[in-house]
């Protein structure tokens, strides 16, 4: 049964669909960093929200970890990089919170047009300063919006609903799509131009950080009111307390700071600016469908290996997974033949699909085919960290897929370029179901995989299959499978032959010094449930 730890406080609702879905749980929020290391290794899952930090330390530690996920949507707490080294999957909810960090938005476009904070306050200290806080109207304003994915597009619905116009900076948003959705689609100089408010709604990138500083800032309408809900460090805040110092920008709703929790900030204190302590996702719908949704998803992906929402592997649906299930084997089985015969540096790898495997989800294929090839080659390689691993060693991977159906209905194909020359392998399902080898650098034959194998490359000359069956049979080696194949009569063959014991170096030394012998490797597969 996996094991999950909840370490921060979450809706309990989280903890019971874990044990519904049958997956042990501990829940133990408030965890020290050390107490966190300490006990980490115990756990397959990791669900978190804001608080825990997961850092390279921490998963040195999680020596059994597979999967992280954390209640929200940023990550900013959790180290991904070092997460997909360690081979760790990283998952988010994107979606459980996006109405709810929407409508904050909209609350704080419509606090900042009325100064509602700042007239609340007042009358509370029995000023009564009517005069003082002269509004505006949202209805015909222009709204900016730099992000128009999830929670931006929701943003936008309830904007147009204000009878607002709205512009959208987002460099994957189509033209289509924006016109479908009643909005405009323009450029970032665009929009700071022409826009009375905006609203920010990106992750936190290199791209993205301080995309509006002072020259973005020098660039908007005088007046101009601006909104961040998303994340800290879109908005140079030095350059934002100088703009509205000077009244080029008329007044700031910030949720989000450079620097959290945020208590001491320069901003602070500046009659213009309207803040609150990141709670965008502070309702308790929210908080609810975040935590059902994390625990879900670990648990979609601890017993079947469905992968929803991840930031560092390809996606697998509940559907998907079983159709996946048997090409995953056949994926491994092909890359890790590969790769204990490849013997120099990898420079290119090419995996073709054909047939009915090239309409299904070929991308976590693909990673299971770099995990069973480079696996031979280095440790702690998985089907997370393989293709972060073969860019890092600047393999060249292309996934290819053909429409055609060829000998089989359906067939993996694998080249591998070294700098020795190159090597195909490809593979089939029988019954849908059954792993089998069906090419090996040109030649055909049909093979089992099993644990335990010995692979010949011979010249095709009479007498050689007696020879090599004599020379096993000698020392006691039971052969289960003997499966043949050759390019042409009297040239290159090859034998692959599976075994009931491990190959010993002595049997493999022999058999390498038989006559007619060019390549002699022992093989070993896991074991086929």
């Amino acid at each position: 049964m996996p094991k999950v730890l909840i370490s921060d406080k979450m809706s309990p609702l989280a903890e019971q669909t874990f044990k519904d879905r049958g997956v042990e749980v501990d829940f133990k929020p408030g965890l020290t960093k050390e107490e966190l290391i300490e006990i980490i290794g115990d756990y397959d899952g990791l669900a978190i929200r804001s608080s825990t930090k997961v850092t390279p330390n921490v998963l040195k530690a999680a020596k059994n970890l597979k999967v992280i996920g954390r209640a929200g949507i940023g990550v900013d707490n959790i180290d991904v990089a070092a997460a997909t080294n360690s081979g760790v999957v990283v998952m988010n909810t994107p979606f459980g919170n996006s109405i709810t960090t929407a409508e904050h938005a909209i609350a704080m476009v419509m606090a900042l047009a009325r100064q509602i904070p700042q007239a609340n306050a007042s009358t509370h200290e029995g000023k009564w300063e009517k005069s003082k806080f002269m509004g505006v109207e949202i209805t015909g304003k222009t709204l900016g919006l730099i992000g128009c994915g999830n929670i931006g597009s929701i943003v936008a619905e309830r904007a147009l609903g204000l009878k607002m116009k709205v512009l959208a900076y987002d460099p994957f948003l189509s033209t289509e799509r924006a016109s479908d959705m009643g909005i405009t689609k323009v450029e970032l100089d665009e929009l700071f131009a022409k826009v009375d408010f905006i609203s920010l709604h990106t992750p936190l990138t290199d791209q993205t950080r301080n995309i509006v500083d002072a020259d973005a800032l020098a660039r908007m309408k005088d007046g101009v009111r601006i909104v961040n809900c998303a994340r800290g460090g879109l908005i140079d805040e030095a350059a934002l307390k100088d703009a509205l110092d000077s009244g080029k920008v008329a007044g700031a709703a910030l949720d989000v700071f450079a620097e959290e929790p945020a208590k001491e900030n320069p901003l602070f204190g500046h009659a213009n600016l309207i803040c609150t302590p990141h709670l965008g996702a502070s309702t308790s719908e929210a908080q609810v469908n975040v935590a059902l949704q994390v625990a879900e998803q670990m648990a979609e992906y601890l017993l079947t290996g469905g992968v929803t929402n991840s930031l560092n592997m390809p996606s697998i649906t509940a559907e998907e997974a079983p159709k996946l299930t048997p090409y995953m084997k056949l994926a491994e089985q092909i890359g890790g033949f590969a790769g204990q015969l490849t013997e120099n540096g990898l420079k290119r790898v090419v995996v073709e699909y054909e047939g009915h495997v090239a309409e299904l989800n070929t991308k976590p294929l693909t990673a299971v085919v770099l995990e069973g090839l480079m696996s031979p080659l280095m440790s702690s390689v998985n089907m997370v960290n393989a293709p972060v691993i073969a860019k890092e060693r600047n393999i060249q991977v292309t996934e290819v897929k053909h429409d055609r159906e060829g000998d089989y209905h359906t067939l993996i194909r694998l080249t591998v370029e070294t700098e020795r020359g190159e090597r195909t392998i490809s593979g089939t399902l029988f019954a849908n179901k059954l792993p089998r080898i069906v090419e090996i650098h040109g030649v055909r034959m049909e093979a089992e995989l099993s644990e335990h194998m010995l692979y010949v490359v011979n010249d095709d000359k009479p007498g050689f299959i007696g020879a090599l069956g004599s020379l096993v049979g000698y020392n006691g080696v039971n052969v289960a499978t003997f499966a043949l194949g050759r390019r042409v009569e009297g040239e290159e063959a090859v034998a692959l032959i599976a075994v009931d014991q491990p190959i010993k170096d002595i049997v493999l030394d022999q058999v390498a010094a038989l006559a007619h012998v060019r390549q002699a490797k022992r093989l070993t597969f896991s074991k086929t449930d």
